[in-house]
């Protein structure tokens, strides 16, 4: 699962709304949660933390999620890179 479903899916099983998570957070909107949530952006790796809490979910969790996340996004940068140069090389 990829971090913006998961983020998702754990708040709505906290019974949360955007708003209060933002709230929680700090945040003056809850966009940046939305924003989150659909993908377009991710926390701060010390905002993780937070909602780990915020959420009920153990660290571990959040982390083994976060990492998936990351390694995912660099293949597809590196994929993306390396094929692409490897194309306009030929």
């Amino acid at each position: 699962m990829d971090l913006s479903k998961f983020l998702k899916e754990k708040r709505l099983q906290a019974g949360l709304s955007q708003g209060a998570v933002a709230k929680k957070l700090g945040y003056t909107s809850p966009q940046f949660v939305s924003n989150w949530e659909r993908g377009l952006s991710q926390p701060p790796v010390a905002t993780l933390r937070k909602i780990a809490q915020i959420y009920n979910i153990s660290a571990n969790d959040m982390f083994d999620v976060m990492l998936k996340a990351t390694i995912d996004q660099v293949t597809a940068e590196l994929t993306e890179k390396f094929y692409k140069q490897s194309k306009s090389s030929r």
